[in-house]
């Protein structure tokens, strides 16, 4: 998979330097991409990572799928509102609860028993009952797998989202998606191998600490975009004021400050990290003539944008929330991660939510589910669903896996009539695509939905992670970089592959 050279060994003659440079500035504008962080090229020479401390041959086996679609639900989803049907609740509606067993709850939400706040209904032929504000789901769910019994191990937000998004309750750790770049590299040398849809109001818990890639070589960090700005990637051309700067000048500066890296390197062979920025500022020039093409979402067809529910004109994201205007958002990110896993891009991530602003604008319904999931949900359902579709009539699910996550759950008590304290006991995860068994339901949840029906065999985010690294051919416990004198992978010490999930 990677070269054995060093990634030293590659000299260009300064003509040939000039020659390449010059070629980008014609084609593409002056290089402003100075900080994205990006990743490495299809290349086995361009990972700066020396092959001393490289995992074993990978792919390991024969991959199932090529490429990952994380759809994280920030702020934590309702799994008994959404997609984890329990008639105890509907019967004992209002009625004191009782857990038969002290509850350690988060904000003491545990109030009456209350039923799910939507009606749910089956859905095609595996007939999965789905909230009726998910139904736009019902479409394609005999190719969904669902996981219901899933665990973790903690109710705060900050430390949950990082266990799901690196495997891992403190900061310091990769995200999957750098993980999975580290391991198996690019597919595209002109685009990252890992980028970040963030929510347009902010980010989640954490920030970008979810996406970074910690002790792996920084070009596996998570690249953001922001489809709908004006500047979807930050930096990635000069600023329109500096009209100072020339291409000439911009090329001349940039031919000095090459002819000084090469210097710096050449006495350095041991260390790889010049290298690797030196290679995410060549990313970034070809980034410029490849982005804004992949972004680009004008020319798509009118059914496209009637099947993820597109509005055409262009607007600013409006800072209150409702069904519409959450459907067309999600909708737009949706689309833009079909067209990057088209051109190459090995793991989007696509994140609903974020922790800032009252009333909520993320999925931490203390107060009212109704009023915070009724709009997200209904924008991700037809998001997911068209996204499913179109990759489906592209020929791309077959080797595409979406994964659907939260931190955790929410109680089946209530908190102030309307809302529901966190649930870290049992909530759900839903995979698709890419060697996943649809029409599938893997572990159940008990009476309530308070904690798997099974309390000795629950699923955890190890056993997630195994699964969709299994997927693209990885064997996690093989998957390592030392790191503090420990052999580090995704997986932590835990982890097995959910053979069930698999087609």
């Amino acid at each position: 998979m990677s070269s054995q050279r060093s990634p030293f060994h590659r000299q260009p003659s300064r003509a040939a330097s000039v020659s390449r440079r010059e070629f980008l500035w014609q084609s593409g504008g002056g290089l402003g991409g100075m900080a994205l962080s990006s990743l490495l090229a299809s290349e086995g020479w361009l990972d700066a990572e020396p092959a001393a401390r490289r995992p074993g041959r990978i792919p390991h086996h024969a991959p199932r799928a090529k490429r990952v679609i994380q759809l994280f639900m920030a702020g934590a989803a309702s799994h008994i509102d959404l997609f984890d049907y329990k008639p105890q609740l509907v019967r004992h509606h209002s009625k004191p609860s009782d857990f038969g067993e002290h509850v350690e709850a988060f904000q003491d939400g545990l109030g009456p028993w209350m039923k799910p706040v939507w009606p749910f209904r089956p859905h095609g032929q595996c007939g999965k009952q789905l909230g009726e504000t998910v139904a736009d789901l019902g479409s394609v769910v005999d190719d969904m797998a669902f996981v219901h019994n899933l665990v973790g191990k903690t109710g705060v937000h900050s430390q949950a989202t990082y266990l799901q998004a690196t495997g891992f309750q403190v900061p310091g750790f990769p995200g999957m998606g750098a993980w999975v770049s580290y391991g198996l590299g690019s597919m595209n040398e002109n685009l990252p191998a890992f980028v970040v849809l963030p929510d347009h109001r902010g980010f989640p818990s954490n920030g970008p600490k979810n996406w970074e890639s910690a002790f792996l070589p920084a070009q596996h960090a998570g690249t953001m975009i922001f489809p709908g700005r004006e500047t979807p990637i930050t930096d990635l051309f000069p600023d329109k004021r500096a009209d100072f700067i020339t291409r000439d000048a911009e090329a001349a500066a940039r031919g000095v400050l090459e002819e000084l890296n090469r210097r710096h390197a050449s006495g350095r062979e041991g260390d790889d990290r010049l290298e690797a920025r030196i290679q995410s500022y060549e990313l970034a020039a070809r980034m410029q003539l490849a982005a804004p093409e992949a972004l680009d979402i004008s020319k798509e067809p009118e059914f496209i944008f009637d099947l993820y529910g597109i509005d055409r004109a262009t607007k600013t994201w409006p800072k209150d929330i409702n069904s519409r205007e959450e459907i067309d958002y999600f909708g737009r990110k949706c689309l833009v991660a079909r067209r990057l896993i088209e051109r190459g891009v090995r793991f989007v991530q696509v994140w609903s939510g974020n922790d800032n602003g009252f009333p909520r604008r993320n999925w931490d319904s203390h107060e009212d589910i109704e009023r915070d999931h009724g709009p997200l949900s209904r924008g991700f359902a037809r998001g997911a669903s068209a996204l499913i579709q179109d990759l489906k009539q592209r020929g791309l699910l077959d080797d595409t896996v979406i994964l659907w996550t939260t931190e955790f759950g929410r109680m089946p008590s209530s908190q102030g009539g309307k809302g529901r304290d966190h649930n870290p006991y049992c909530f759900t995860n839903w995979l698709c695509g890419g060697g996943v068994k649809g029409g599938v339901t893997f572990g159940e949840s008990d009476e309530w939905g308070y904690k798997p029906l099974d309390r000795t065999k629950p699923t955890q985010v190890y056993d997630i992670h195994a699964t969709v690294l299994h997927l693209l051919g990885i064997e996690h416990e093989r998957l390592t970089v030392r790191h503090n004198g420990i052999d580090r992978r995704l997986t932590d010490v835990h982890g097995q592959v959910i053979r069930e999930l698999l087609a």
